[in-house]
């Protein structure tokens, strides 16, 4: 079918990305009880000990300016070893949480920039995490590498110790772009490290694309996505670029002007989609593209995909530990966030403690409509409620899937409605109309990035 531009702009507005229900700015911190949430934990793990491991690793060497990720800032590699040592604390401190031994689903490495720390240290991490544990069979071990720190011996370590899904940072390679955004990598330099890590039996190799970058064109993305075509990664996370200033100050090197209109992000965004459409890849929900082997568009076919604070994603554990300044667990729909400033995590955890400082405690009421919500999100298939939301908000909700309906966003397939191709591009926006929070309390000004 032919995607409107016109009809994706008329519905550009500020929106939650949805990686979580309730969203973060709406949660109630007042009423968050640490304790209740490890309980959670606790209860769950007595039926399924099945746990998913999260671990940010906060530290880069040079700022790229478009990421708004919690990060410091360093060429300082003594911060390596303290910083390791207090995330294998604060994972015993979990333990003594645990009623049972944890089955290990899988490890995923975020920052900052993962690949800052050794080889060395990376191992040390690892092999505290898993010591004795017990591995589900159908374990997963991932990390995000930038190939300007990622050495071959990186990927021979990794390999050792069990990853093989790899997450590669590549942003845009136009210079212009690279440059605005702080991000200096060659074409070789990434080529290179993909290759080497297929060659040590990496399974699955992602790459990070962004549209929407300051001094970005409908050419400037022609480019990368021919080279693109040259890597053939088995998955691809295109994501439209955030610009929130008022979050992340690095992104005040740019102003407003340098950034492309809402028309031409969407024609960059359209003219990637068709080019890795011919390359073979599906769309996966509103911002992935995958091989059609891939584990994620199996998923996506089969309605089983999930969507957590990393994005999309095949995993399906219930249980998700975050460890690391920033990390966010999510125990059952419920949240627990630690403190963000590395030095007072790192506080917190040398003082046997838990370094939680937030969090959410889901209502059933909350759990009702995060379903709707994931529903939307990972399957694209709307569900329609028919009580326990109010009146006012029942008659919104048909009055907007009706206007979905006629714009060509959404459409009836026998008795249930289902997203249309330029229904994924606004998944956001379908979501929102279930989300209570939104409905009742309204956006405030510089809440959320845009939803085009």
């Amino acid at each position: 079918m032919s995607l409107s531009i016109e009809t994706i702009i008329k519905y550009e507005r500020p929106l939650p990305r949805y990686t979580s229900y309730p969203t973060v700015p709406f949660w109630d911190a007042e009423h968050f009880d640490a304790e209740k949430a490890l309980g959670v934990l606790r209860q769950s793990m007595l039926t399924k000990p099945d746990v998913s491991i999260y671990i940010h690793l906060p530290y880069c060497e040079s700022l790229c300016t478009f990421c708004g990720c919690n990060r410091r800032i360093t060429k300082n590699h003594t911060v390596e070893q303290p910083y390791i040592d207090a995330i294998l604390e604060e994972w015993r401190l979990y333990q003594l949480q645990m009623p049972q031994p944890p089955v290990i689903t899988h490890i995923h490495l975020g920052g900052g920039t993962p690949t800052f720390f050794s080889p060395s240290e990376l191992k040390r991490l690892i092999d505290g995490i898993v010591g004795r544990h017990k591995l589900s069979p159908i374990y997963e071990f991932s990390i995000e590498v930038h190939p300007n720190t990622c050495t071959y011996e990186h990927i021979d370590v990794l390999a050792d110790i069990g990853f093989r899904r790899i997450s590669v940072g590549i942003q845009d390679f136009d210079p212009r772009v690279q440059y605005i955004i702080n991000r200096n990598q060659t074409f070789e330099k990434t080529r290179d490290i993909i290759e080497y890590a297929r060659f040590k039996g990496f399974a699955g190799v992602n790459v990070d694309l962004v549209y929407g970058l300051p001094l970005q064109t409908v050419e400037s993305i022609k480019h990368t996505t021919e080279k693109i075509a040259e890597l053939m990664p088995d998955r691809i996370a295109y994501y439209a670029y955030a610009h929130v200033p008022w979050k992340s100050k690095a992104q005040r090197r740019y102003t407003e002007a340098d950034l492309p209109s809402a028309r031409e992000k969407i024609q960059m965004f359209l003219s990637a989609r068709e080019r890795l459409k011919k390359l073979g890849y599906e769309q996966i929900a509103m911002d992935h593209f995958a091989l059609p082997n891939d584990s994620m568009t199996k998923a996506w076919h089969s309605k089983s995909l999930h969507r957590n604070f990393m994005g999309y994603t095949t995993d399906s554990t219930p249980l998700l530990i975050g460890l690391g300044a920033s990390s966010i667990s999510d125990f059952n729909g419920n949240f627990a966030q630690n403190y963000k400033e590395v030095e007072k995590y790192l506080g917190e955890v040398k003082a046997g403690k838990l370094p939680i400082e937030r969090g959410h405690l889901s209502s059933e009421m909350d759990k009702l409509i995060a379903d709707y919500i994931m529903q939307v999100m990972c399957t694209g298939m709307v569900k329609i409620p028919t009580d326990a939301l109010s009146k006012e908000h029942l008659e919104f909700i048909a009055n907007q899937l009706q206007n979905f309906i006629e714009d060509g966003i959404l459409t009836w397939e026998g008795e249930s409605l289902q997203v249309t191709e330029l229904g994924q591009l606004l998944l956001r926006n379908i979501a929102a109309v279930f989300d209570t929070y939104l409905f009742y309390k309204g956006l405030k000004e510089n809440m959320f990035s845009k939803s085009v």
